[in-house]
């Protein structure tokens, strides 16, 4: 059975920094596309980080050049650095994964991921 958890959130003051995990078990992560989400009250869930199976990466311009995606394959872990954060990156935050490769302009859908955490919760104060 396929599961992922999500760990790391929290509040923190803008301009600070947080590290979210993602411990997927059932599957083997090195087989599946992996991504980040979030979702703020009100608005759609957005893909802001994935990284594909060949280890490359993608971000939305919201995040870009402030948030890492990695992921640890022998810890069959997904990992989301955020430093920089501002209040709009507010959100519940999720991840998500699907087995095999994604073409780059598929891989920040929300309709091409099959697998969902249930979220952590990351509150960014002015």
């Amino acid at each position: 059975q396929v599961q992922l958890v999500e760990s790391g959130g929290g509040s923190v003051q803008a301009g600070g920094s947080l590290r979210l995990s993602c411990v997927a078990s059932g599957f083997t992560a090195s087989r599946y596309c992996m991504a980040w989400f979030r979702q703020a009250p009100g608005k759609e869930r957005e893909g802001i980080a994935s990284i594909n199976t060949d280890k490359t990466t993608t971000y939305a311009e919201s995040v870009q050049g402030r948030f890492t995606i990695s992921k640890d394959n022998t810890k069959n872990t997904l990992y989301l650095q955020m430093n920089s954060l501002k209040p709009e990156d507010t959100a519940m935050y999720y991840c998500a994964a699907d087995q095999g490769t994604k073409a780059w302009y598929l891989r920040l859908s929300r309709y091409e991921y099959n697998y969902w955490g249930q979220g952590t919760q990351v509150t960014v104060s002015s």
